[in-house]
């Protein structure tokens, strides 16, 4: 039976709603608060049912690096949009994508919120392919401002430690030397202010996609989006994906076949929900998008028991791989 969900409302966990209450021993670094790189064996240590499967296996994709990046956004506490805690985390993530060779951009911008003007940034990889047009992956690493605590392990951390290891594989230096580009470019927002700074609505969310999408479409560099991916909580232990009916339809098809190929159809159901997140910018200026999101089972979501030991860098790997694979196809498909 379908499931129709609104991200905005507090999901009420049913029947299908159970959580392992395993608990996940951090390994973090000593030191200071500034941003430290992350050393493949620098994952939190996981229960041997939440490991990641070898990155042979998974396209390359190693779920405990993609781990490790989270618990470091942790880490830095909750991550407002404007506060010491968000710029620990804009600072680590242009580091780390920085030792990858990635040529970053970085878009401040002042948001005119209900609680006035708050600063807030959005960090951009590009990497060339053999053509201009661009495959574009979007990720929010900023958290809730309520409950007070809040850290978005999963909502905001999950997705930006995933995209974290996308761009290790896909910047220069995992690139063997020689080797041919990309047939289409590849590009990583890292987006700022996606959760609401008072109440749900139409303007009070989605303010670095919605800019983005207009800087993008100002600079005539929309046109050269064929296509969006975005990851938003997707590390939860017992992960589950419905199709979500504001993606376009074709875009869902494709990653659900893929997933189902590899093996992870027991994860990508064909059960729906619809979900206001930040492909609808893009979506709402005729760019095919596909939101990748678990909601309705995860009963910790914007409470303060969001936190990295409901996570599985397994689930991060699956999560991974089926979006490089789904790059593939993708180029494949739209050269």
């Amino acid at each position: 039976m379908d499931a129709t969900v609104n991200l905005r409302e507090r999901w009420k966990p049913g029947w299908g709603a159970s959580v392992l209450s395993w608990v996940l021993t951090l390994v973090l670094m000593a030191g200071g608060c500034q941003p430290q790189s992350v050393p493949a064996s620098g994952a939190p240590v996981t229960a041997a049912a939440d490991q990641a499967p070898p990155p042979e296996q998974t396209g390359g994709f190693d779920g405990n690096r993609a781990l490790a990046h989270v618990a470091e956004l942790v880490r830095f506490g909750p991550r407002i949009p404007g506060t010491e805690a968000a710029r620990r985390a804009q600072a680590y993530i242009r580091q780390q994508l920085e030792s990858y060779g990635c040529a970053v951009e970085e878009f401040p911008f002042t948001a005119q919120t209900p609680l006035g003007p708050v600063p807030m940034k959005n960090i951009l990889v590009r990497i060339a392919g053999r053509t201009p047009d661009a495959l574009l992956l979007l990720t929010h690493y900023d958290t809730k401002r309520t409950p007070p605590g809040f850290l978005g392990a999963n909502d905001g951390g999950s997705s930006t430690g995933l995209m974290l290891e996308m761009a290790r594989l896909l910047c220069p230096t995992s690139q063997p030397a020689g080797s041919a580009p990309r047939a289409l470019s590849v590009w990583i927002a890292f987006l700022d202010g996606e959760e609401a700074q008072v109440e749900w609505t139409e303007s009070d969310s989605l303010y670095g996609s919605r800019e983005l999408a207009a800087r993008l479409a100002l600079r005539g560099e929309l046109e050269r989006v064929r296509a969006v991916i975005l990851a938003d909580m997707v590390g939860d232990r017992e992960l589950r994906f419905l199709r979500e009916l504001n993606s376009t339809d074709w875009l869902v098809d494709l990653v659900w076949d893929v997933a189902e190929r590899l093996g992870y159809g027991h994860i990508f159901v064909n059960e729906t929900h619809a979900i206001e997140d930040d492909h609808l910018p893009f979506v709402r200026r005729g760019i095919p998008a596909v939101d990748i999101v678990e909601v309705g089972e995860y009963p910790y979501w914007h409470t303060r028991e969001d936190t990295l030991d409901k996570l599985s860098a397994r689930s991060l790997a699956i999560t991974g791989h089926v979006i490089l694979e789904s790059l593939a196809v993708l180029e494949q498909r739209l050269r």
